[in-house]
């Protein structure tokens, strides 16, 4: 890997983005790689400078996904992460192998609070000065190791927004002389407030003279619903680089929100005299599919993206809206790719009705993918009186399946309810493999478990149901269902999901996507393990 690091310019602030990375580490985001590609293509078409695509060693499926996006997304450097290890550093650096435009982003804790519970063992020190010492020494080899396979290298001093000051100066001053590039302060546990997470950039830059092309960062989460307040105020401190994630997803309160950053330099350009690369209009299109793709649904009312960003229904809103639109709103709902106007797509409606509404929405369609999308439509317009935006997002954006070589198709399914009577379902199942095909009935305490009784009398696969959700993904009476599983087999759990106007079919179909991964998964033999404690791990000790 030969990627320069990334030229910057004072009025320029970079944006990392981290969905596939730390926004997938909210729990039940998990994305197949598949999808975090056409993420990745989205974010590229969006103008992200960086995209983290993943945390290599902790699974072969975050390796892969790595690997992938380095192969076919061109555009924004590509990022991914390691811990201040060998080993992580060797696996990010494999992923990323080939790569046009590469970064390896290392990160080791730095607040005593971390160090006391990471390094309580007294291999690193006995005193906390010592574990300080053993941590300073740990962080610039892995600057040095990673710079040995790519100019781009990131440090992270894991909750330096907790961290004492002059350590943390410390720390810095050394990871630039190894030959880091950029310098993450990320207020890991969302503890910090505006003026006090900006007094650390401040207090760092006092301190340490950056050699020329040496980038601050913030990296904000939401825990007191302050992250992207500190990745300004990161950012009026001396930052020029913000990690943030699309619709603000990640761990426990999630991530500082892409959207809401971009349109705050955008709108209030008279305060910062600052910009990004962001091509706005793309933001409600990659916001649906970061939902779609995660399972994450947008609150109504989300800052920019929600479905009610830029709706008024009070009267004195809506005269003052028809007299001028600046009254109540401080941007256009076009500029961030929403639509104040729809056309009404129904089963009358042809291909160039479709496509010119896809167009409008921002949604790009491949050539080669526009037949199965009209005939999805088709499909759904048959069932549906009229098609909205949000259906529109979803027949593009369709999940995919984890199980590359499906082991059971459902061929029929059928549930018989009533009040005299116990719910009864029927089902046949056709096992791929040998092309046998096999009904079974079952009664169960509701409509669904029937329906999965019934489905597991025809698989004969030992496993038990985790989760079972259901959300509607469009509106109106005949709103598309999504369907999402969880099914544990002792250890690994494996998803599926499916959407359908009808909820009984969806049901189905989710679940028995989930008995084709836990059959790939055993075909296989391969145990992929998902990142349990999320991207802060302990070292071990």
């Amino acid at each position: 890997m030969t990627a320069k690091p990334q030229a910057t310019t004072p009025d320029r602030v970079v944006i990392f983005d981290t969905t596939l990375r730390d926004g997938e580490q909210a729990p039940g985001a998990a994305m197949t790689i598949p999808e975090k590609v056409q993420i990745a293509h989205q974010l590229a078409r969006l103008g992200v400078d960086v995209i983290e695509a993943g945390f290599p060693i902790s699974s072969p499926v975050q390796a892969d996904g790595v690997r992938r996006i380095v192969q076919e997304v061109r555009g924004p450097v590509i990022c991914a992460l390691a811990r201040a290890v060998d080993a992580d550093i060797q696996a990010a650096a494999k992923a990323l192998t080939g790569g046009e435009q590469t970064r390896i982003h290392t990160f080791i804790a730095t607040s005593d609070i971390h160090l006391a519970a990471k390094f309580a063992s007294d291999r690193y020190g006995r005193s906390m000065a010592d574990k300080r010492k053993t941590v300073l020494s740990m962080a610039v080899d892995a600057v040095r190791q990673a710079k040995a396979f790519t100019a781009d290298v990131e440090f992270s001093a894991e909750d330096a927004g907790r961290t004492e000051v002059e350590y943390l100066v410390e720390v810095i001053a050394a990871v630039v002389e190894a030959g880091a590039t950029t310098i993450n302060l990320p207020d890991t546990t969302g503890y910090c407030v505006p003026r006090e997470y900006a007094a650390i950039f401040e207090s760092v830059l006092e301190r340490i003279t950056l050699p020329e092309g040496v980038v601050l960062s913030t990296h904000c989460h939401d825990d007191l619903g302050l992250a992207v307040a500190n990745s300004i105020s990161g950012v009026l401190g001396g930052a020029r680089q913000i990690e943030c994630t699309i619709n603000g997803i990640g761990e426990r309160a999630g991530n500082a929100s892409l959207e809401e950053i971009a349109m705050i330099f955008q709108v209030r350009g008279d305060r910062f005299g600052l910009a990004t690369g962001i091509d706005a209009r793309q933001l409600m299109a990659t916001s649906r599919l970061v939902s779609t793709f995660s399972g994450f649904p947008v609150q109504p009312n989300k800052a920019i993206v929600g479905r009610n960003a830029f709706s008024h229904e009070a009267g004195i809103h809506q005269d003052g809206m028809l007299k001028s639109r600046e009254t109540y709103e401080i941007m256009r709902a076009e500029d961030v790719g929403q639509s104040v106007e729809s056309i009404r797509l129904g089963r009358h409606s042809g291909r160039h009705g479709l496509f010119a509404r896809l167009q409008k929405l921002g949604v790009h369609v491949p050539d080669a993918e526009r037949e199965a999308v009209y005939a999805r439509f088709v499909t759904l317009a048959d069932h549906k009186k009229e098609i909205s935006d949000s259906d529109l997002h979803y027949l593009v954006n369709v999940p995919t399946s984890e199980a590359k070589t499906p082991h059971y198709a459902l061929d029929f399914a059928a549930v018989a309810v009533g009040t005299d009577r116990e719910p009864e379902a029927v089902v046949r199942v056709r096992h791929l493999r040998t092309e046998r095909v096999i009904e079974r009935k079952a009664t169960g305490d509701g409509p669904i478990d029937a329906l999965y009784r019934a489905i597991d009398h025809a698989v004969d696969e030992r496993h038990e149901l985790v989760n079972y959700t259901i959300r509607s993904v469009t509106e109106g009476a005949d709103a598309l269902g999504e369907v999402s599983v969880l099914i544990g087999i002792g250890g690994p759990c494996f998803a599926g999901r499916a959407s359908s106007t009808d909820v009984i079919l969806a049901s189905a179909e989710a679940y028995v996507n989930a008995l084709n991964a836990v059959a790939a998964h055993r075909a296989e033999e391969e145990s992929v393990r998902f990142v349990g404690d999320g991207i802060m791990r302990a070292f071990g000790g």
